[in-house]
């Protein structure tokens, strides 16, 4: 006789942060008590088999993920918000469990496909600078000084998981997470897909690879104070800044660095925000500070703080590592949309297949498997033509 399984209260737990519920919350979606959630959180006790299915309704998660065991080993390491001061610690929480959630599909992956070895920069950042720290990553990845067309590939081209999903919160655009997953190193950057521009996405990228960088993933990132974060984010910032506009290639396209108008061709070949390359140019020196203020004024008059030039035409780069790694799946028959579910569930991890496409950055229905039937009518032999 097979192992009979038993309720697993992590997974509840998993299930209710994923979906940014508290016991409370959950509790009053489903008429079961506050105290009883808590027991079966924390294994005192298992649900009866109507309130499962309560449980199971106002999650949205398959019954059998309450009941598996956890075949690999997740260590979450510090996950860098932009908007952290923004955003309540329920909603950082509800992305933190998604992307532990993802870190678990692409260990499953990883036993079919061969993803990028990561290869990020290994950089002694004492005593450097951090235009010296960015100059350093453009030299350990051969970039040169010209323009980076396609931040997301540059990631994903070195390993660095990259996925764009909803995060369902206006103030949160991306973030990255560090996971040993059976003691490998994995970084992860997500980017949220609401109103995401093509600069805005490329600048948020670069933001992220510089909290993988700079940052001392041993620093419990709750505990720091409001001032040590907003530092952190200036320092992300001022990486992006200086990793996608380096300083000697970029000052020699400043020829009119006065002229609003001169940004917008500035922005067809750098890829950067109009704001983001007079920051640029001031912090390089090319304008004063009172030029500085004059173009943001402009700026602000124009309406291009919500809106640039070139945002309706720039296309968003999206991330296609994993949306390829399905691909492969199922154009060479190795596992179909419907297996590829199946398998995960017996990896130990039942999910729906919305759930899946979601969190893979999939088009809609693309682990439907596509049913073809024997053709039901054929055309009669020795057809004779009527007259």
């Amino acid at each position: 006789m097979g192992k009979i399984k038993t309720f697993n209260g992590n997974r509840l737990r998993s299930a209710r942060l994923y979906r940014n519920m508290t016991i409370k919350e959950l509790a009053e979606k489903t008429g079961v008590t506050k105290q009883a959630i808590s027991q079966f959180e924390n294994g005192l006790s298992s649900p009866s088999f109507e309130t499962l299915l309560q449980l199971v309704n106002a999650l949205k998660f398959p019954r059998d993920y309450f009941y598996e065991d956890d075949k690999i080993e997740i260590e979450i390491g510090n996950t860098y918000f932009r908007a952290l001061l923004t955003t309540n610690k329920k909603d950082r929480i509800s992305q933190i469990e998604k992307t532990k959630i993802l870190g678990k599909i692409y260990s499953f992956l990883n036993i079919y496909i061969e993803f990028p070895n990561q290869n990020v920069p290994e950089i002694d950042i004492e005593e450097k600078s951090i235009e010296e720290i960015a100059q350093a990553a453009r030299c350990y990845w051969g970039l040169g000084d010209e323009p980076i067309p396609d931040m997301v590939y540059l990631l994903e081209k070195n390993g660095i998981i990259v996925t764009s999903f909803s995060t369902g919160d206006r103030f949160i655009d991306a973030f990255s997470q560090k996971q040993k997953i059976n003691d490998k190193e994995q970084f992860f950057v997500i980017l949220g897909e609401d109103k995401e521009s093509a600069v805005r996405r490329q600048f948020s990228a670069a933001h992220e690879l510089g909290h993988i960088l700079l940052h001392n993933e041993t620093l419990d990132i709750e505990q720091i104070s409001r001032q040590e974060f907003r530092e952190m984010e200036s320092e992300a910032n001022e990486f992006a800044s200086a990793f996608l506009l380096p300083a000697k290639s970029f000052m020699n396209d400043l020829i009119y660095p006065n002229n609003l108008e001169f940004y917008i061709e500035l922005k067809k070949k750098w890829k950067v925000s109009i704001s983001a390359m007079i920051i640029r140019a001031y912090k390089l020196k090319a304008i004063t500070y009172n030029q500085y203020q004059y173009l943001m004024r402009q700026i602000s008059r124009k309406g291009w703080k919500t809106k640039e030039p070139l945002d309706d035409i720039l296309q968003p780069s999206r991330p296609m590592v994993l949306r390829k790694s399905i691909d492969m799946l199922i154009s060479n028959g190795v596992l179909t949309g419907e297996e590829i579910v199946k398998q995960l569930s017996r990896y130990g991890l039942s999910l729906d297949r919305i759930e899946i496409e979601k969190l893979l950055g999939l088009d809609e229905d693309t682990l439907i498997t596509k049913k073809e039937y024997a053709p039901i009518l054929n055309f009669r032999q020795n057809i004779k033509r009527l007259n």
